[in-house]
């Protein structure tokens, strides 16, 4: 039997994804930072890239969880 769909903690769960995801991109800067002059520019230019990536599911889950809350 399946189980049931329990969102009641959705909201909570979406704020644990951003949180973790900020400190991701929080974390990404700083190394970036410190060792700027040692990485590569193509791992540099990847890094910056993720951290766009996350940027926007930073954004998404914010919107996701607005919705989730409005219910």
């Amino acid at each position: 039997m399946a189980k049931p769909d329990n969102r009641a903690d959705n909201a909570e769960h979406l704020q644990q994804h951003i949180n973790n995801t900020e400190q991701n991109v929080q974390e990404t800067n700083q190394y970036l930072a410190e060792h700027a002059e040692e990485i590569s520019t193509v791992e540099k230019q990847n890094l910056l890239e993720k951290n766009e990536r996350r940027q926007n599911s930073i954004q998404a889950f914010a919107s996701e969880k607005q919705d989730e809350q409005g219910q």
